[in-house]
């Protein structure tokens, strides 16, 4: 067992932090923070990441990615600003997803040009009556000779505003116990136009996050990805990776607020003297810096067993529940220790706090990531029999 980094880890984890630095962050600084990127600014960024290798990440060699283990992918999603986080792992999963089931040409075309940015891509699955249970989607295709149909509603689906290209969870009629026998289909915003909007939330706000109407929309056979039915083990085996990055980007937060607090309390003078010597303020700051080293403790050791091939449903959802209820808390504390300037805009920490608000809901709520949990700890499933 060892827990340091190896040297090839530390490189990639510098090279990560540098290319933040230099490219991504002068892009959200130059920019409203609460109003969503433009498409050319985004694009900046995930050409950024697309050359240190990070949109292949998932992605074999053999089909044009960098096969990275999950581990060292980890290393890099932990160094990116929480605002363009989901925009990045939209085009970095949607190209695993598609790498994992494509024809020849698929990769070639549409897969070739996410792995270069040259189109912007994001998956739609949820929509506004299946978020959890994604067998319970509605939205329909239908056979159109040899191409198809999409007719319905996606939402909360980030990068939709600005995708070149969309890769649609449907369904083609039922199964044998009456869910959604659900089918893939690359939807090219040129090709097939669609209808999509962004939605105004709580934090993340120079993200994109919308919701897409496809309405009858044509899609040629030749976009059909993977095989019909495959549609859920494809996103179940993506979401058990996503979920430990999310708790990453939330421990990268939680990280700069402990710097912040440590900062403050040793200036910030009360009673005579500096009030990190007060016992209160002392308490605080040990546990916002034991959510931080806990959090990416289990959210590295949840990716390793992944990376080890084990069945990692249970580890990987207790990695982002922990993780985000410990990092929210840590957040929150470090706002209390500034007082009055913790709640000011200016230092930033109440950006912070809407932000990681806004990471229990993507890849399974707490509520979702709790029983799954207990499904793999006890062999029972509590939703559905």
């Amino acid at each position: 067992m060892d827990f340091d980094l190896t040297a090839e880890q530390q490189l990639i984890q510098d090279s990560a932090r540098r290319m933040v630095g230099q490219h991504i962050q002068p892009v959200l600084d130059s920019h409203d923070p609460d109003t969503p990127l433009p498409k050319d600014a985004m694009r900046k960024v995930l050409q950024a990441c697309s050359e240190i290798g990070m949109l292949g990440g998932r992605v074999p060699t053999a089909m044009g990615g960098t096969e990275l283990s999950m581990v060292d992918l980890g290393l890099m999603y932990e160094q990116l600003p929480a605002n363009v986080f989901f925009g990045v792992l939209s085009q970095e999963v949607t190209a695993a997803r598609i790498s994992s089931d494509c024809t020849d040409a698929q990769r070639d075309g549409v897969l070739a040009d996410i792995l270069a940015s040259r189109k912007l891509a994001c998956t739609a699955t949820t929509e506004p009556g299946a978020g959890s249970d994604p067998r319970g989607v509605e939205t329909r295709v239908t056979q159109d000779g040899d191409d198809f149909r999409i007719t319905g509603r996606k939402m909360w689906i980030s990068n939709i505003s600005i995708a070149d290209v969309v890769n649609v969870t449907g369904a083609m009629g039922k199964d044998e116990q009456g869910l959604a026998h659900m089918v893939r289909l690359l939807v090219d915003q040129e090709q097939s136009p669609f209808e999509a909007r962004e939605i105004p939330t709580l934090g993340l706000r120079q993200g994109h996050l919308g919701e897409a109407v496809f309405d009858n929309t044509w899609v040629p056979a030749a976009n059909k990805l993977g095989q019909a039915g495959d549609a859920a083990r494809s996103l179940t085996l993506t979401w058990m990776g996503n979920r430990p990055f999310i708790g990453l980007c939330a421990a990268n937060m939680a990280q700069q607020a402990l710097d912040k607090a440590i900062e403050y309390a040793k200036e910030r003078r009360q009673f005579g003297k500096a009030i990190a010597g007060h016992q209160l303020i002392q308490e605080q700051i040990a546990d916002i810096a034991a959510a931080v080293t806990t959090s990416r403790l289990i959210c590295y050791y949840a990716l390793s067993r992944i990376d080890a091939g084990e069945r990692a449903n249970q580890i990987t959802a207790m990695a982002k529940r922990q993780s985000l209820a410990a990092c929210e808390q840590a957040i929150s504390a470090a706002m209390h220790i500034h007082g009055a300037m913790g709640i000011s805009r200016e230092l930033g920490l109440e950006q912070m706090y809407r932000d990681v608000r806004m990471m229990p809901i993507p890849d399974g709520t707490n509520q979702i990531l709790t029983l799954i949990e207990g499904r793999e700890l006890t062999g029972i499933p509590a939703y559905r029999g």
